[in-house]
């Protein structure tokens, strides 16, 4: 056991030479140094974002679990946030854990919560959403096609007045997400996601697909608005995934689309700092960029109107 200071705070770390990545022998002192490390670009992210912790306790080569309700357990300076949800004339109540500072992340990571996955909104008003998010998601190992994917996400942001802002996912595919002004409900801002999918569709109807089962895309790149959802969550910029290797997920520039060496796990544990060193946040100053949804659905309509022509 150590106990260690994080800000204001003092953790008892433990376990920390437990082998979290069997492949890379990455273990959870590692794992705790990487996180803290990249605190000052991760938080701000965060910041009162309703989580949801993906744990695993003895490592990705065991069965983990994911943890949305704060444990009571938990110390009482974690902040969290009660949300009621709804679902088929029923409710549940969900003390979801917010992490705004190196403290409580520090904890989070001490208990083996490898990534962190974030709504799209932010406490208190967890029912607009701040963000409009397109999750890619390759057919096949064509990396390629979801790059050439995002370009066309992109354009078509651009055209309605969104300002469109690209990760690596860590995993697959890559996220093009657009900040928003946080008026508007989640239904509103996932019919924009849908409408906007449809009509890149009608666009590009051999390269992208809205099916959802794999057996019907063919080798088309999904466009996944379903994160745009009430509850929903995406993997948080700087993540890292439960994957071999421990990839990170890395916000990009646009321009970086253009680079054919890009692939979903280009960026993990171990070479993300020499990135970082070089290269500051590309959405470090995202939300500056926020639209309000009611001119996008005006421009959005009239283009639609167009592509169906």
């Amino acid at each position: 056991m150590s106990d260690t200071r994080f800000g204001r705070r003092r953790i008892a770390l433990s376990h920390l030479d437990k082998v979290l990545f069997p492949d890379s022998g990455i273990t959870k002192g590692v794992l705790l140094r990487y996180y803290d490390k990249v605190a000052p670009l991760l938080l701000p992210h965060l910041k009162n974002r309703p989580l949801t912790l993906q744990r695993f306790p003895d490592g990705i080569g065991a069965k983990g679990f994911i943890q949305q309700q704060k444990s009571d357990y938990f110390p009482a300076w974690i902040r969290s946030e009660r949300i009621v949800h709804r679902a088929d004339s029923k409710q549940r109540t969900v003390e979801h854990m917010l992490c705004n500072d190196r403290a409580t992340l520090a904890y989070l990571v001490n208990q083996a919560a490898l990534t962190l996955h974030g709504w799209s909104s932010r406490a208190p008003s967890v029912r607009c959403p701040d963000r409009l998010i397109f999750d890619l998601d390759p057919s096949d190992d064509d990396f390629d096609r979801v790059r050439h994917a995002a370009h066309q996400v992109a354009e078509l942001m651009r055209e309605i007045g969104l300002t469109p802002f690209v990760m690596t996912t860590g995993s697959r595919g890559l996220h093009v997400i657009a900040p928003l002004r946080p008026h508007a409900s989640f239904d509103q801002v996932r019919e924009l996601a849908q409408d906007m999918a449809a009509c890149l569709v009608a666009r590009h109807t051999d390269q992208l697909t809205l099916a959802q089962r794999k057996d019907k895309r063919g080798d088309r790149i999904y466009l996944d608005v379903m994160r745009n959802a009430f509850g929903q969550t995406a993997v948080m910029p700087y993540a890292v995934r439960a994957l071999a290797g421990a990839p990170v997920a890395t916000p990009l520039d646009l321009a970086e689309l253009a680079d054919t060496r890009l692939h979903a796990q280009r960026f993990h544990i171990k070479n993300i700092f020499r990135r970082l060193a070089r290269k500051s946040d590309p959405w470090a100053r995202m939300q500056r960029h926020a639209a309000t949804l009611s001119r996008c659905r005006r421009v959005l309509r009239s283009l639609c109107a167009h592509t169906e022509k």
